[in-house]
């Protein structure tokens, strides 16, 4: 499997956005904000049909997009009433272009379904170095501002009367996940980044109460669920994102389920 350079291209930008989509992604969870990762996904869209229609590398077009969109939901609203509203309002209008790009440039119907469902098997090499570089800003970014956006994640009120920005916060971290986004939509496409944002994270944060101990196994669950997704659609070609998303779901389902045993049958 590892003699075709394509599949060693898979296994490395998988790896790379699957840690950044895991260790966002937690973060994502325990903010209440998943909508907003479905909806950047949808602006990303728009953003990368933009960029075909003017003839730039579609994937330019979805992290610009997703940036500007990140940041929008940021600024209109940072608490889960306000973000409900900014968020449904953005990706309202981002379908809304999506739509009128592909009104007039239907010849590219063949790039935008690779882009809805994702074709991590399609990814050069140089794409993978664009998605480190990427990643790498991501991490960083997330790293700097992890401590204060724990603190307004996890006890907003206080934060605030403490000095901290709930809104600058809010928009750092929109404009993280819209990184992320982007580069989550290159692997498993825009429908359904979902897998590999939300899924792995949600899983994290039942099996453990520790968060760092929960972000390591988000970003380990997001690997072994994009790795394990390209191995399975080698032996049976059928396509990797719809591999990568079952896995997810049936981690989190086991998870679910393991947490609803009684205690005796779980020691068991």
């Amino acid at each position: 499997m590892l003699e075709y350079d394509f599949m060693r291209n898979a296994f490395a930008a998988s790896a790379v956005v699957a840690i950044v989509s895991g260790v966002v992604g937690y973060f994502l969870v325990i903010r209440s904000q998943t909508f907003a990762g479905h909806a950047l996904a949808h602006v990303g869209f728009t953003g990368a049909t933009g960029a075909v229609l003017i003839g730039v590398t579609p994937l330019w077009g979805m992290v610009l997009m997703t940036v500007l969109g990140g940041i929008g939901m940021g600024v209109m609203g940072e608490r889960l009433a306000q973000r409900d509203v900014a968020i449904g309002i953005v990706l309202a209008l981002s379908l809304g272009f999506g739509l009128l790009f592909l009104h007039f440039y239907t010849a590219f119907a063949s790039q935008a379904t690779a882009l809805l469902f994702g074709d991590v098997l399609a990814v050069d090499a140089a794409t993978v170095w664009l998605l480190l570089a990427l990643g790498l800003l991501s991490l960083t970014a997330l790293a700097v501002v992890s401590r204060p956006l724990l603190f307004a994640s996890l006890q907003p009120e206080l934060a605030e009367a403490k000095g901290v920005s709930l809104r600058f916060y809010a928009v750092s971290f929109l404009a993280i996940v819209a990184l992320a986004t982007a580069e989550c939509a290159q692997i498993v496409g825009v429908l359904l980044v979902f897998t590999l944002m939300v899924g792995p994270g949600a899983a994290a944060q039942r099996l453990t109460g520790s968060i760092g101990v929960a972000i390591l196994l988000s970003a380990a669950l997001a690997l072994v669920e994009a790795w394990g997704g390209i191995v399975l659609a080698f032996y049976t070609d059928w396509p990797a994102s719809f591999w990568i998303t079952a896995l997810s779901s049936a981690v989190y389902l086991a998870v679910t389920m393991r947490r609803s045993l009684p205690l005796s049958l779980r020691a068991a």
